[in-house]
């Protein structure tokens, strides 16, 4: 665990602070070498603490996965949860808002999302989109996307006040690697089907997404839910980084088996 809390240090957004995402290399290992049985024995703890908290049922975590296109939201989620008990884990991705969901706050379906006590919840994507594509597409006015910082703050903090931990990952990959990995789902027809052209499109957006999430991150880490940024190009470094924060978060909540329901000193099996 030490090494989860050094790892911490490096990548988390201090509250109050701005950052500058090129300040960040999406390269970065932080000094760490490629471990697969590291890896494997960190999935394996997450494994054991999931049981826990299933069983315990006094918390809940939520895990928040935001990236520009082909940042590996799909693959983090795909690695590192690999081995849960899908009993207690559910992913919610967030697409385009429903004519129901514009009648109502930017909210309301995300919380009616979040996981239950006892589960581990997964946001591919999520409200921060109401900051972001917003912003940078112009869909609503700044009078109505700034307001939503304070928003998501409040929002957050009323989770975590009711036994939500929240942790919120940006995985941080470089407009050269984006291509790289387009380029490998045009040659692979295993993976064409990931092919989309708004997500090429988007590509012209760079700089604009890049500036909306530096203002969101720095915006909306908090000492209840701070931001983590990843450096994500490496796939294997990526996945570790977010199992051993993850493993970190559950190991802070002291989880327990609860007592038996029945007095097992008078249980007679026949």
């Amino acid at each position: 665990m030490v090494m989860a809390m050094d790892l911490a240090k490096h990548c988390i957004v201090q509250p109050g602070s701005k950052l500058r995402l090129k300040q960040r290399d999406p390269d970065d290992t932080f000094g760490k070498k490629r471990d697969d049985k590291a890896l494997e024995k960190t999935l394996n703890r997450l494994r054991e603490q999931q049981h826990l908290l299933y069983a315990d049922k006094r918390y809940a975590l939520l895990i928040i996965l935001q990236a520009l296109d082909a940042g590996g939201k799909d693959g983090t989620i795909r690695h590192v949860m690999s081995g849960v008990n899908p009993q207690g884990c559910e992913v919610v991705s967030f697409k385009a808002p429903s004519q129901e969901e514009h009648a109502h706050d930017f909210l309301w379906r995300v919380h009616k999302t979040t996981p239950n006590l006892g589960n581990i919840g997964i946001f591919n994507r999520s409200h921060y989109e109401d900051v972001l594509i917003v912003r940078v597409h112009e869909l609503v006015p700044k009078s109505v996307w700034h307001k939503r910082y304070r928003q998501i703050n409040d929002f957050e903090q009323m989770l975590t006040e009711n036994g939500v931990t929240i942790l919120k990952f940006f995985l941080h990959i470089s407009r050269e690697e984006q291509k790289k990995r387009f380029e490998a789902r045009i040659q692979d027809s295993s993976r064409n089907w990931k092919l989309s052209l708004p997500d090429f499109e988007e590509r012209q957006h760079w700089d604009d997404y890049t500036e909306a999430y530096e203002e969101a991150l720095h915006r909306c880490s908090t000492e209840w839910a701070p931001w983590y940024v990843i450096p994500a190009n490496k796939k294997w470094f990526r996945n570790y980084l977010v199992a051993e924060l993850i493993v970190r978060a559950l190991d802070r909540m002291r989880l327990k088996y609860p007592p038996p329901s029945v007095d097992i000193s008078k249980v007679v099996l026949e």
